[in-house]
C-alpha cells in the first residue's frame, strides 16, 4: 500500500510540477510564436503544446538523472553529461513537433516549423539559463 501511495503521490507532483513550468513556459512561446507568426496564435493550445512537451521532457530528464546517480543535488555533474545532453536535443525534437502539430494559428492554419524551432530555442535557452544559475 505504501508503494503504490509513493507512486500515486510521484505521479501527482509530476503533473504538478509540469504544468506549473508549462504555464511559463507557455507564456514565452506565446509572445515568440505572435512574434514570428506575425498572427495571434491560440493560448490555451499553446499551453498544452508545453504541457505535452513539459511532462514529456520530465520524464526523459529524469529517466538520464536515475539512470547517471544524479537525483539530489548538486546537479552541475549531470549538467555535463553528455547523455543529458543527448537528451535535451531529443527532448527539443519533441517539443517541436509537439509545438508544431498541436499549436493553430487564430486564422485557423498551423505554425510553421520554422517558427516552432524558434520558440522551442528561445525556451531552452531561457530554462537552461534558469538551470545553471541554480545548479552552480
Amino acid at each position: 500500500m505504501t508503494t503504490l501511495l509513493t507512486v500515486l503521490s510521484t505521479l501527482l507532483w509530476w503533473v504538478l510540477y509540469s504544468s506549473i513550468g508549462a504555464l511559463f513556459f507557455a507564456i514565452i512561446a506565446w509572445t515568440v510564436l505572435r512574434w514570428i507568426e506575425r498572427c495571434p496564435v491560440v493560448f490555451n493550445r499553446t499551453y498544452l503544446a508545453c504541457l505535452v512537451w513539459n511532462l514529456i521532457g520530465l520524464a526523459i530528464v529524469t529517466a538520464v538523472a536515475m539512470h547517471e546517480g544524479h537525483l539530489q543535488p548538486p546537479f552541475a555533474p549531470l549538467l555535463g553529461s553528455a547523455l543529458l545532453r543527448g537528451a535535451l536535443v531529443v527532448d527539443m525534437l519533441i517539443g517541436v513537433l509537439v509545438l508544431w502539430r498541436l499549436i493553430p494559428r487564430i486564422d485557423a492554419h498551423r505554425i510553421r516549423p520554422t517558427s516552432a524551432c524558434m520558440a522551442v530555442a528561445v525556451m531552452m535557452a531561457i530554462g537552461f539559463g534558469i538551470a545553471t544559475s541554480l545548479a552552480g
